[in-house]
């Protein structure tokens, strides 16, 4: 199992216009980090929340974030470890796969 996987979540305090009716990025945020963390306990990860609007001072974060704002993925999207699992609504199913692919074990 690698020592401990970064996830990042893009989004924004807008809900974007075809996911109206969805949870916020924010509330996915926090949804995801408690689903991770119930299914994989004290197994290590690290999931991070960047606004598309104001990304930190990071090229690839902000050049990510830049094919959000311009619509190339539906927001919410979340990576692991660089790869896209899931955009607008991530499945748990395909987050928990990709994770077992890192050897997490639940």
């Amino acid at each position: 199992m690698k020592e401990e996987l970064e996830l990042f979540l893009y989004g924004a305090d807008q809900i974007c216009a075809s996911c109206v009716g969805m949870p916020s990025s924010k509330e996915t945020y926090e949804w995801l980090r408690a689903a991770i963390s119930r299914k994989y306990p004290n197994q290590p990860f690290k999931i991070t929340y960047i606004d598309i609007y104001h990304p930190p001072e990071n090229r690839e974060i902000q050049a990510f974030a830049e094919l959000v704002r311009d619509e190339e993925y539906f927001y919410p999207v979340l990576l692991i470890e660089g790869e896209v699992v899931g955009e607008g609504n991530p499945r748990l199913k395909d987050v928990y796969r990709k994770m077992e692919e890192y050897g997490y074990k639940a």
